[in-house]
Parts: C-alpha cells; sequence; structure tokens
C-alpha cells in the first residue's frame, strides 16, 4: 500500500456522496476523465471494484460501501487534527483564505479591516465563488471559510454567524412592466421566470433563490443572471447590497413584499475550524 494518494481518497469520497462524475469532478475541480483515473488506481490498491458504472446511475460495490464506512471517520479525524494542530502551532495562522458570493459588503469588508489590524501577521485573502457552487469552495479547501447566502443546510459544513438580514429586491429589465413599479408583491412574481443557480448548487438552496415562481434559466454566475434580466428573458431575486452595487442602466432592482429577508452566513468545514477562522468568525458576530 506504499504511495497512497491522499487525493484518490478524496475522489472516492467525493463520488461516493455525488453518485456522479460529473459533479465529483466539479467538487474536487478536475474533469470527470480525472475522477475515472484516480478512482481506477484506487482500486488497483485495494485489488477490487468499488464502484458500479452503467449508463444510467453510479452505485457503490459491497467492497466501496465497507470501505466508505471505514474510511469517512479516519479521514475526517486526519483533516481535524491537521487543523487543530494548526491552530495551536500558530494562534491565527499565517494566512487566512475568505471567500464570498456576488459581492463583499460593508459588514464583511468591515471585518476584514478589524481582523487585518488585530492579526497583522496573518494575511488576508478575500477570493470570489461562483453563485452556482457556494459550498464547493470550502469543502476542497480552496478557501477557509465563505461568507454565502442562506439557507446551508450541509452536514459536512459548520454555519457560524448569520448577518446581513435585507429585504430582497427582483432584477428586471427596464421594459419590463414591472420596472416602473415602487415594489412588488411575492405573488406577483408567479408569472415571472426567475433565474436559478446551475448545479452543483443544491436543489435546495436554487429552490430558495428561485421562489416563488417557476424556475427560470440556469446561470452559473451572478453576472449571466443579471444578463438575462437585462435581456428581458428572466427576473433575478437579489439581496439589496449586491442590487446597489450593480446598479446599470439596463436593469431594475424592485423591492419585493412578502419574501423571507435575504441573509448571510459564514461557513466553514466541520472539523476545520482554525484558529483564525474562529477569530473571524467573532469579529463578524460582534459588528452588530
Amino acid at each position: 500500500m506504499s504511495g497512497l494518494e491522499i487525493r484518490e481518497l478524496e475522489c472516492f469520497l467525493a463520488l461516493a456522496e455525488e453518485l456522479h462524475f460529473g459533479r465529483a469532478g466539479e467538487r474536487l475541480y478536475v474533469s470527470p476523465s480525472r475522477v475515472s483515473q484516480l478512482l481506477a488506481a484506487l482500486e488497483r490498491r485495494v485489488g477490487g471494484c468499488l464502484v458500479r458504472r452503467s449508463s444510467r446511475r453510479v452505485e457503490l460495490t459491497p467492497l466501496g460501501e465497507e470501505l466508505l464506512t471505514r474510511l469517512r471517520p479516519s479521514y475526517e479525524a486526519v483533516r481535524a487534527a491537521v487543523a487543530e494542530t494548526a491552530a495551536a502551532a500558530g494562534g491565527v495562522g499565517a494566512r487566512l483564505r475568505l471567500g464570498f458570493q456576488g459581492t463583499a459588503d460593508v459588514r464583511l469588508t468591515a471585518a476584514v479591516g478589524a481582523f487585518a489590524a488585530a492579526h497583522p501577521g496573518c494575511a488576508t485573502e478575500l477570493v470570489e465563488i461562483p453563485f452556482a457552487d457556494p459550498f464547493g469552495a470550502v469543502r476542497e479547501g480552496a478557501v477557509d471559510a465563505a461568507v454565502v447566502l442562506l439557507p446551508v443546510a450541509e452536514g459536512d459544513l459548520v454555519l457560524g454567524p448569520v448577518f446581513s438580514r435585507q429585504r430582497q429586491t427582483v432584477a428586471v429589465s427596464v421594459r419590463h412592466p414591472l420596472a416602473a413599479r415602487a415594489s412588488v408583491g411575492a405573488a406577483e412574481l408567479d408569472g415571472v421566470p426567475l433565474v436559478t443557480a446551475a448545479a452543483p448548487a443544491p436543489a435546495y438552496w436554487r429552490a430558495a433563490h428561485a421562489a416563488p415562481a417557476a424556475p427560470g434559466p440556469a446561470v452559473a454566475t451572478l453576472q449571466e443572471g443579471l444578463t438575462l434580466a437585462a435581456a428581458g428573458r428572466a427576473g433575478m431575486l437579489l439581496c439589496r447590497a449586491t442590487a446597489a452595487y450593480h446598479r446599470r442602466a439596463d436593469v431594475v432592482f424592485v423591492p419585493v413584499d412578502g419574501l423571507p429577508d435575504s441573509a448571510l452566513g459564514l461557513v466553514w468545514q466541520r472539523g476545520g475550524e482554525t484558529g483564525a477562522v474562529r477569530e473571524f468568525a467573532r469579529m463578524v458576530a460582534g459588528r452588530d
């Protein structure tokens, strides 16, 4: 078993959860063919088939189920041990990578400034994450934590401080019948196709940002959604801060009555809370 690659194990775990080579590849930021290569390498190591593939479905073999049962808690323990050791060794550490969706609002940038002032030895990086993949960068370790739109119902992630609760707006073309309105009721959106996030965003998260209307076109980025709104092909729900930041001549942002407020939350990997993440979460929570 010499030369065992951690990437092979991560690939297997992602595939076991997604049961889809494309989605597993998206989580790992690799191609489906690379997922196949890593899985094949692991299967050669264990000497048996871990996954059955057909044109319609992917499923674990009994051997794969056994490996998953044994591997998952060990892998989580390793990740937690590394994170806890790093926190104990260096306090907040030398770097904090923060992901954000759409817009780094005033609350977030103020917290980043306060964190940098309190911990000048820790370099803080802000990374925009895709609208359609709110949790992928955290899962794959591309960022230490991320500020994402709620809801969050991910068993492998921790939801920390929730903040920036704001009234929602709907982005529509300046030519749309609703564009001249001071506000609209949620029921009035039933006839408006609303942009929805493409995969790999979870279904519950996609639905929350397209309700109550029937889903409209699926997009990967915020700019794609705004472009469709400007073209009159769909509307797009946005919080007020994001709407204010992305004002443009061909789109009107109309406040919506009767929808739950949008909210942001800080998330990180379960078992992956570092000293820097813990300190930043405290600063975000304390800025009311």
